[in-house]
C-alpha cells in the first residue's frame, strides 16, 4: 500500500474530532470519503498532509513513518494538498501562479506550463490575465494542474466540484480522469455521481469514524444504501 492511516486520533483542543480512522490507498488509487459536513473528512486530509498532528496512531506514507511531520515535509514527500477553498494568488497572473509551483516543483516553468496546458488547454487563454479573474472551475483546474507538477504520487483533494456549474463539474472530472492510474487520490467529495464514475474505493464518514467501505460501487448506486451517512 502506498498510503497507510491506522487507528487515528485528532483533536482540536479537548474536542477529539477523529475517532481510531484507519483507511488505506494504493499506489494509482482513487479513494474518496463521503459524508455530512463537519463528520472529519477535511480534518483527516489536513492530519495526513501534515497541518495537524494525531494524538494517537500512525499514518505510513511509501514505507516511511509521517505523522507529525511539518506539511512542507510531507509535500517534498510526494503529497500534495489541493484546498477546498480554491485558493489561488489573486493578484498574480496564471503564468506566476504556474511559476511558483514550478519552483516548488523544481521544473522549467515552459515544462509547467505545457503540463497545465495539457491538463486544460483553454487556460492558454488566461496565462497572462491575474488569477483572480477566473471562474470557480478555472480556478480548481488550475489548482489541480500546479498541484500535479513534479509528479506527485498522491493528491489529497478536498470537495474540488463544491460550488461549481454543471460544465464546470465535467471539465474537473475530465482532468481527475485523465491523471487515472498515473497519481493516488484521496478526494473528499459530496455529489455521489462523480463518486460512483471515479472512485476506486469509498470510505463513508460518520462523526469521526469510518462506518463504512466500498469496492463495489454499484453497491452504493441506490441512495439509501447511505443514508445517515449524507
Amino acid at each position: 500500500m502506498l498510503l497507510m492511516v491506522n487507528d487515528v486520533d485528532v483533536a482540536y483542543g479537548r474536542a477529539q474530532v477523529l475517532h481510531q480512522i484507519s483507511i488505506a490507498v494504493d499506489e494509482g488509487e482513487r479513494v474518496f470519503m463521503v459524508g455530512r459536513n463537519g463528520a472529519g473528512k477535511t480534518t483527516l486530509l489536513k492530519t495526513i498532509a501534515g497541518f495537524l498532528a494525531p494524538s494517537h496512531g500512525s499514518i505510513v506514507f511509501a514505507g516511511r513513518p509521517i505523522a507529525g511531520l511539518p506539511a512542507e515535509e510531507v509535500a517534498r514527500g510526494g503529497i500534495r494538498y489541493v484546498f477546498q477553498d480554491k485558493r489561488v494568488f489573486t493578484k498574480l497572473t496564471v503564468r506566476e501562479n504556474i511559476e511558483i509551483a514550478a519552483h516548488a516543483a523544481k521544473i522549467r516553468l515552459a515544462e509547467a506550463i505545457e503540463r497545465v496546458v495539457e491538463i486544460y488547454p483553454k487556460m492558454t487563454r488566461f496565462l497572462d490575465s491575474p488569477a483572480g479573474g477566473l471562474s470557480g472551475g478555472q480556478r480548481q483546474l488550475l489548482l489541480l494542474g500546479r498541484a500535479l507538477l513534479g509528479q506527485p504520487r498522491l493528491l489529497l483533494i478536498d470537495e474540488p466540484t463544491e460550488g461549481l456549474s454543471a460544465g464546470a463539474i465535467d471539465e474537473v472530472f475530465d482532468v481527475l480522469e485523465k491523471s487515472k492510474g498515473t497519481v493516488a487520490m484521496v478526494i473528499v467529495e459530496q455529489n455521489l455521481s462523480v463518486v460512483r464514475q471515479l472512485a476506486d474505493r469509498v470510505y463513508a464518514v460518520k462523526e469521526g469514524r469510518v462506518c463504512s467501505e466500498y469496492r463495489d460501487m454499484a453497491a452504493i448506486a441506490d441512495p439509501s444504501v447511505l443514508e445517515g451517512v449524507l
